[in-house]
């Protein structure tokens, strides 16, 4: 079983400094973990952003060494990072991502919302979950990093509906019209608690069917 540490809303660098300490932890041994917790307004630039991501954010901008391009976190969503060791699971980078994607999925299809993973194989850019419609819409981002196998980063699930997510931006590549939530979808609020729970219960359960 992970180790679950539930850090409420957190300073984004707070949490990444957290983030930084599990994965040494891991890397010597000990225990892996699911770090859960949200972000004040924040932007983050991944390894693939350019200046043309920025369209006029005036909030705090991070560089950080994920996967990806420009996107936003707010105390709107739920935010997960695993810190996983990927050598227990045969270095199965993409069997990890999968593990995040399906979490999702799953949660969202016991609310009757059918979604999908990245519908464009072999393009980065469309990772994450998208919600069936047309256009489709994205409810959650994923990006990764690994260090000597052990993961770091990971996805952001929009829950609530936050009026400033995603403005002066292009997240992920893609327009601000693009993003969707879970409030907007069945116009009501839903418990954090729960929906935090019921993605915990579906990533344990999958990552403990990738161990080797």
């Amino acid at each position: 079983m992970l180790k679950i540490h539930n850090l409420g809303l957190i300073d984004y660098l707070k949490a990444y400094d957290f983030q930084k300490e599990q994965v040494e932890l891991v890397k010597s041994g000990q225990v892996e973990s699911l770090i859960v917790c949200s972000h004040p307004s924040v932007v983050t630039l991944g390894k693939k952003s350019t200046q043309e991501d920025l369209l006029g954010w005036e909030g705090d901008i991070y560089n950080i060494e994920r996967g990806g391009k420009a996107t936003y976190h707010g105390p709107g969503q739920i935010v997960i990072y695993p810190v996983i060791d990927l050598k227990k699971r045969g270095q199965n980078i993409a069997g990890f991502l999968e593990v995040m994607e399906e979490a999702m999925i799953a949660v969202l299809k016991e609310l009757e919302i059918a979604a999908s993973g990245n519908p464009e194989r072999g393009k980065p850019d469309y990772t994450g979950v998208w919600v069936e419609a047309t256009p489709p819409k994205k409810i959650a981002s994923i990006g990764v990093a690994v260090s000597r196998w052990v993961t770091f980063h990971g996805l952001a699930f929009n829950l609530h509906n936050d009026p400033s997510a995603f403005k002066g931006i292009s997240p992920c590549g893609f327009t601000t019209e693009t993003m969707t939530d879970l409030e907007t979808l069945l116009n009501k609020r839903l418990e954090r608690s729960n929906i935090e729970q019921a993605l915990i219960d579906h990533l344990q359960s999958g990552f403990s069917k990738l161990l080797l």
